[in-house]
């Protein structure tokens, strides 16, 4: 499935559908979330906690592909985070967003849950940024994680494995904020296209 979805209706786009939905969110002029108290997603390593109740907004695709969006974001608190996700169930997962830190540094990178263990990948880079372009390329069983500053350069954040793939995989967009709450963030599109990523082993 190939769309183009830039949230400017007042409804839920067709075949989209909520995880964990949001006590209050909008639609109309792109997606805006405003998150929930407390919610993550992460998987035992490390810290022992299981979190699986961040907001997504879902569909669901098959086949290798490119995900792309664009969010503009308002961090509050360390850990408000808001990017792309794909998902298998509970266990088996990946994201990738800019973690805010502090007023001068956040945490661009990625999560990657296999057979229910987290990893977090990421790099320093100023707080001042208040939008991101992600791309996640999905090739076989492999997955190509990068981030735009202007929706046309990208940059190579990681390549990962997901180790439990069925035929078919919830798709979307995130938000989340482990330790606040009313994080505000705003997804101007989602786009689901051809695979990008040149690497075809």
């Amino acid at each position: 499935m190939a769309l183009k979805e830039k949230f400017l209706q007042s409804n839920l786009p067709e075949n989209f559908y909520w995880f964990n939905e949001p006590t209050r969110y909008q639609l109309g002029n792109g997606l805006e979330i405003y998150t929930d108290a407390e919610t993550d997603f992460w998987q035992r390593t490390h810290y022992g906690f299981r979190r699986d109740d961040g907001h997504c907004l879902f569909t669901k695709q098959s086949g290798d592909f490119s995900l792309v969006t664009h969010v503009e974001f308002r961090p509050q608190v360390q850990y408000d985070q808001c990017g792309l996700i794909v998902r298998v169930d509970a266990e088996n997962w990946i994201k990738t967003s800019t973690e805010y830190e502090n007023a001068q540094v956040s945490r661009l990178g990625s999560v990657v849950t296999n057979l229910g263990y987290s990893d977090w990948a990421t790099q320093d880079i100023s707080s001042d940024h208040k939008e991101m372009w992600y791309r996640i390329s999905k090739n076989g069983a492999n997955f190509l994680l990068e981030s735009s500053y202007d929706g046309r350069k990208w940059a190579q954040l990681r390549i990962a494995h997901l180790h439990k793939l069925p035929d078919e995989l919830q798709v979307g967009v995130y938000a989340c904020s482990p330790i606040g709450n009313d994080f505000w963030c705003k997804f101007t599109g989602l786009e689901i296209g051809e695979n990008a990523w040149a690497y075809q082993g």
